[in-house]
């Protein structure tokens, strides 16, 4: 299991902290800071799902005026976990 931690821009939330297994499946992911029930909602729905799924199922969403969100932030911190 690697475990990865990745500094938002732009979102309510800090912060995003999860872990890779060895099939790229996502777990323990959580976010500081942002919309706690919601956030909570986006790990429980990408537990033991493929990474590279959600990132591009997640990728360009965004929140009211802002050009990002925590979910299209999640996608960015996959990619980057996944070319590392």
């Amino acid at each position: 299991m690697r475990d990865f931690t990745y500094k938002t821009h732009g979102t309510c939330s800090r912060e995003i902290l999860f872990s890779l297994d060895d099939e790229n499946r996502i777990h323990n992911l959580s976010f500081i800071g942002g919309c706690n029930g919601n956030l909570k909602g986006i790990g429980k729905l990408c537990e033991g799902r493929d990474a590279k799924e959600i990132a591009d199922l997640l990728e360009g969403n965004t929140c009211g005026l802002k050009s990002t969100s925590c979910p299209d932030q999640l996608a960015k911190a996959i990619k980057e976990a996944l070319a590392n």
